[in-house]
């Protein structure tokens, strides 16, 4: 029999894991997955949950910044989806990806304006607008004004502009083919519908984002506005031509979490180091709540041991010397990769509290997004250290963590328990 195999990626290196377990290549999920010698670069995936990711994912990328992985020419790609493509939008739409940003710089043109955008509720108006009687027909008109208020309050470049290094890839979810759709600055589409290439001069970059984070069933999914013989190359086509153009007619887009929850799609067959940022928390357990509880429990079932396979083969190719990385969970702790390192959030506090703060897109407070831009900071940091140390520079800046004053010693861990409390609770009128 076997020796079990650890796959908690915080525990050890996939080096110390494959020594001990000589057959962990059994464990390889995809065995088509190409090996390590013909991959190349660096992608970050983004995942989805709302403002929590988005503030939890800029913390990781300021720790990103200050160890120089982000101007490096081997950085290739960052793959998004919901929360995430809000960070990545704005980062696409304002870091020059040749710099290493100062601590001031990064704070003033980077961390304050996307903080402050989260401050603001997008999801309220937008929902409530389809409210009206003349708009009970148009099913998209609360994905289309949120596309509206992130181009407005965000960043309004066109997708053609999008820098040409690294790649950006904003993933949504096609609902007729269920499969992954990218939206870059080449084009936009996925193998089974086709895709649109060139991109149409005037998509908004904010419309793709919009489209990647419409979490249902808050919003409706996104309609494309493409007739049929617009797409090129799609395999469905050749397959029954009638029923793909059926399909395509209407075709419509939800949120990329969907799909795949951590962006990975984009970046795991061919990237030889693949670093991920997971602002998603494991399914917490409940009672039983009956019929209305049951059919939502259905869903969400379904969707976390689709989310928990993903991560099962990304750490098992870890583990069996496919490409390297680094993976980093929200309920996670500095003490799960060091026993001894006491900086930052214990694993009660980050798994009880922080990773239960809502996945939403109203208005998150201070307090919430101080604690969470600091714990992706710190656990980004202690994730690579450990895990992909070889992509780090000779001489690396310590750590500071961005917002001291909502970080132990300076505050207690009760005292963010505090002023925490009620921040996972959704509410009907938003907070903002």
């Amino acid at each position: 029999m076997s020796q079990r195999i650890d796959l908690n990626p915080n525990t050890s290196s996939a080096a110390d894991v494959r020594a001990a377990n000589p057959t962990a290549t059994e464990y390889a999920i995809e065995k088509y997955t190409p090996a390590k010698t013909v991959r190349r670069g660096i992608g970050l995936c983004l995942s989805g949950g709302g403002f929590r990711a988005t503030l939890f994912h800029l913390g990781a990328l300021r720790r990103l910044n200050e160890l120089g992985i982000l101007a490096r020419d081997d950085f290739r790609t960052i793959s998004s989806v919901s929360g995430g493509s809000i960070t990545a939008a704005h980062l696409a739409a304002t870091v020059n990806w040749s710099l290493r940003y100062p601590a001031a710089d990064w704070e003033k043109f980077i961390a304050e304006p996307l903080r402050s955008f989260t401050k603001r509720d997008l999801r309220t108006g937008a929902i409530f607008k389809r409210l009206w009687p003349w708009n009970w027909v148009k099913g998209s008109v609360a994905v289309e004004e949120l596309a509206k208020r992130i181009e407005k309050n965000l960043t309004n470049i066109r997708l053609k502009n999008l820098p040409d290094h690294p790649r950006f890839a904003f993933c949504a979810t096609d609902m007729a083919f269920a499969v992954n759709w990218v939206f870059e600055k080449t084009g936009m589409g996925d193998y089974q519908v086709g895709h649109i290439m060139p991109v149409p001069e005037d998509w908004p970059l904010a419309r793709s984002v919009a489209a990647s984070a419409c979490f249902p069933p808050v919003f409706n999914p996104m309609r494309m506005p493409f007739k049929a013989d617009a797409y090129v190359d799609g395999k469905a086509r050749a397959t029954d031509e009638r029923k793909w153009r059926e399909a395509v007619s209407d075709l419509r887009l939800t949120d990329g979490g969907n799909y795949d929850s951590m962006g990975l799609e984009p970046v795991w067959k061919d990237h030889a180091i693949v670093l991920v940022s997971d602002a998603g928390s494991p399914l917490d357990f409940s009672s039983d709540g009956r019929l209305i509880w049951r059919l939502q429990r259905y869903v969400t079932i379904q969707a976390e041991q689709a989310s928990a396979l993903r991560k099962r083969w990304l750490i098992s190719n870890f583990i069996a010397g496919v490409m390297d990385g680094a993976y980093w969970g929200i309920s996670s702790a500095r003490t799960s990769y060091d026993p001894q390192d006491r900086l930052g959030y214990s694993k009660e506090l980050a798994s009880d509290v922080i990773a239960g703060i809502r996945t939403d897109l109203d208005a998150f407070s201070e307090a919430e997004a101080a604690v969470l831009e600091n714990h992706g900071y710190l656990l980004a940091d202690a994730a690579i250290r450990k895990h992909v140390p070889e992509i780090l520079p000779g001489a690396i800046q310590g750590v500071a963590v961005p917002h001291k004053d909502w970080c132990p010693p300076q505050k207690t861990e009760g005292q963010v328990r505090e002023a925490l409390k009620g921040s996972d609770k959704r509410k009907i009128f938003g907070r903002g």
